[in-house]
Parts: C-alpha cells; structure tokens; sequence
C-alpha cells in the first residue's frame, strides 16, 4: 500500500498537479469576471489551457484511482491467496504504468512547435562520396524511423552525388509531433567504416549535417517582401520523368536580406515547386526569428557550422567495433547497422522517454 502511494506521490510532483490544479482555478476567477468574453482571442486562449490542464488533471485522477482501487483488491487478495485476483493487480498497474509512461512523453512533446510537421535537411560533409553515401544512409534512416510512426515523408529537393549517395536533400516530414521528436537530431552525425569505395578496405571516417525545423502552419505570419527573392528556375536533373528533364521546372529561391537558398525540383509544376520552395523558406526563416529570440540556441547553432571532427553529436561505429554513441547524453547502442536500418528497438518510448529529442534511433 506504501509503495502504491509513493509512486501516486511522485508522479504527482512530475507532472505538477497541484499547480495544474491550481492554474485552474485561477482560471475560474479569471472568467467569472466581467467583460472575460468581450476578447474573442483572448478568451479562445484561455480555454484552450483550462482545456489542457483539465485532461491531465483528469487522467492522472483517474490513474490515481485506479491505483488506489488495485492496492485494496490486493490487500484482499493477498489475504484470501487468490491467484486471479493478484493478477487482475498486475494487469492493472502495467496498464497505469504505460499510461503514466504516455502521459510523460506527451509533457515532453508540449514546446511551442513540438506538434508540427518537420522540415529535414541533410548534407554531406567531409569525406567525397564516403560522406554523400553516408548523408543516403541517414535519409534512409529517418525514413524508415517515419514509416515505422506510421508517418508520411515527402522530398522537396535531392542533389545527388556524383559517384554514389547525395550531395544534399531536404524532406518533409508529416505526422503528429514530428518537430518534437525530430528536432534533437540536429547536428552533425559522424560515420566510422571500412569504405565500400576503397580498393584497399581501409577505414574512412564521414561526416553529414542534419538541420530541422518545424514547417509554418498558414497561422505563422512571416512578412516576406517579393522584392527580397531572387527566383531562378532551371532544368531538374536526375529521375522524374521526361517533361521534368526537358522544361525549366525546377525553383530556386535566394532571400537576398538572409541568404537563405532554398529549392525544390520534384514536381513536374514548376508553381507546385514555387509553393513547396517558399513554403519551407516560410519555415526557415519562421526558425530564423525563433533563433534570435533564444541566444542560447544560436549559440548552439554556430557549433554546428562545421561538418568535421570535434563537432558531431552522435557517431556510428561499424569498425573496429560496432557502437552507436550519442555524445550528448552518453547513450551507446551496439549493434550499429540494426540502428541503421532501424530495425533494432530494444530501447522503448516507455522505457527511456528522456532520451525522446536526442536519439530518434531509440524510439518505437
């Protein structure tokens, strides 16, 4: 009963319930009083925290009881030996536990884009066409993490390698809280391999960028003056069909007060790629703003402009040894091409749900 109610205590001070609690009633007063629905956006606002708050009161409430509820059947139970009793107990905290579990991943979600769609863009560093194979292995990987999410992907622009991979590639990335999950995997990612290109099998060490950002809903209002965009249009190379390869289809746009280039080639409209350009210089710059607000993060950022030694943020062994290490957190994984492939997913949500923004290859 003891151990029931330390773990009630505890979950309770995590998810702060009694602020929670509190910040509710400070609402109460707030709308009881006059003019409170004279403010149409205001009041939307309003209720749409108390709407928040209330369901993780709510549910946690409900776990509690049901916590309580377990921890007297058990007493019964354990009283009058009754097998089937003890394991309806069990069944039940299992179930309050994956519960708590979830409703811990949903508090670390909460930050301001965290339920957006993601923008990824990955490009190869240091290393020729070791690190242009390395940034396909990355795009492969995100994509096979994103089906697993039942999520959906979409390549905005792909520049590929002259030998083998890519050069560089930026996607999208559509599914409830993609941003939130994605955007720790920024940074760069360092491959440690025997080269599949060297005839002498000697050891190579790659090097790829990974950049995220949310993508702007229609409701982020980023003031972009036309006369700020240089627009070119060209011919998109590589697979596509033979009207993509034969007309000027593809867009490039430049926003001349940032220097900020984005393009996108994939469709055979040239204004279908017009609207995906600029919806993704939308988010860049939307992440742009975000940035100077936080100097912290821009700090972070400047670490990051170097794809070379000294400065990733994760590294992928496959010789001597297999080893996956997340420099950030000290996180090891061993078996390197399971985590690739990302087929290897030993290390649940429930499980470790700190590491939900740094280490996408340990999520279900």
């Amino acid at each position: 009963m003891n151990l029931f109610a330390t773990g009630l205590n505890s979950s309770g001070v995590i998810f702060d319930i009694d602020g929670k609690e509190k910040r509710i009633n400070e609402i109460k007063a707030i709308m009881s009083k006059k003019g409170f629905w004279d403010v149409p956006k205001k009041t939307t606002e309003i209720l749409k925290e108390r709407t928040a708050l209330s369901e993780t009161v709510g549910s946690w409430q409900k776990l509690y009881n049901q916590l309580e509820d377990a921890a007297v059947l058990l007493a019964l139970a354990v009283e009058e030996a009754d097998r089937a009793a003890i394991q309806e107990v069990s069944a039940t905290v299992e179930a309050v536990e994956d519960a708590t579990n979830q409703m811990a991943l949903a508090r670390m979600l909460g930050g301001k884009d965290d339920d957006k769609n993601a923008i990824v863009s990955i490009n190869a560093g240091a290393g020729g066409t070791e690190a242009q194979d390395w940034a396909e292995m990355l795009l492969r990987m995100y994509v096979r993490w994103a089906e697993r999410k039942k999520y959906t992907t979409k390549i905005v622009d792909l520049q590929p390698g002259e030998e083998a991979g890519i050069k560089s590639v930026t996607f999208i990335v559509r599914g409830s809280c993609a941003y939130g999950y994605l955007k720790g995997e920024a940074g760069i990612h360092r491959l440690v391999r025997i080269s599949p290109f060297d005839a002498g099998k000697r050891r190579h060490t790659s090097f790829a960028s990974v950049a995220v950002y949310p993508e702007a809903n229609e409701d982020v209002v980023i003031d972009i003056d036309e006369k700020d965009l240089h627009i070119d249009t060209y011919r998109a190379r590589g697979a596509g069909g033979q009207h993509v390869n034969k007309t000027s289809s593809a867009v490039r746009i430049t926003h001349l007060p940032t220097g900020i280039v984005v393009q996108c080639q994939q469709e055979s409209s040239q204004h279908r790629n017009r609207a995906i350009a600029m919806k993704v210089l939308r988010s860049r710059l939307y992440e742009r703003e975000k940035e100077k607000r936080a100097e912290e993060r821009q700090a972070e950022y400047r670490e990051k402009e170097e794809i070379a030694w000294g400065s990733q943020i994760r590294s992928y062994t496959l010789h001597p040894y297999q080893m996956v290490k997340d420099h950030r957190i000290g996180l090891e994984i061993g078996n390197v091409s399971d985590v690739l492939d990302l087929s290897l997913i030993h290390i649940s949500e429930p499980t470790r749900p700190l590491y939900i923004s740094y280490a996408v290859f340990c999520l279900k």
